[in-house]
């Protein structure tokens, strides 16, 4: 799987789960998530979607009462577009 085959809004609240979960290091909740400006969604919408990436081993709680934290196939998902985005923009120089 990568980036490319989530929807709009899922690689959005994914990327946000990522950026969160690394400036705060712990788990990110949906009422946290909701609140990105780039997101124009409420939490129940984020907490539907991140149980869709949960699904798909992007994203997991790490308890009943958490947030949510990336999972390794999460991360990987992530820097793979990182680097695909550099490769492209080197390769337009």
């Amino acid at each position: 799987m990568v980036i490319d085959d989530l929807n709009e809004r899922s690689q959005h609240l994914l990327r946000s789960l990522i950026e969160t979960y690394i400036q705060q290091g712990q788990p990110a909740g949906s009422r946290h998530l909701a609140s990105d400006p780039r997101l124009d969604v409420s939490s129940a919408t984020v907490r539907n979607v991140m149980a869709d990436l949960d699904d798909l081993g992007l994203g997991v709680s790490p308890h009943t009462s958490a947030g949510r934290i990336p999972t390794a196939k999460g991360l990987r998902i992530f820097v793979d577009s990182l680097l695909q985005a550099r490769s492209f923009r080197t390769s337009v120089v």
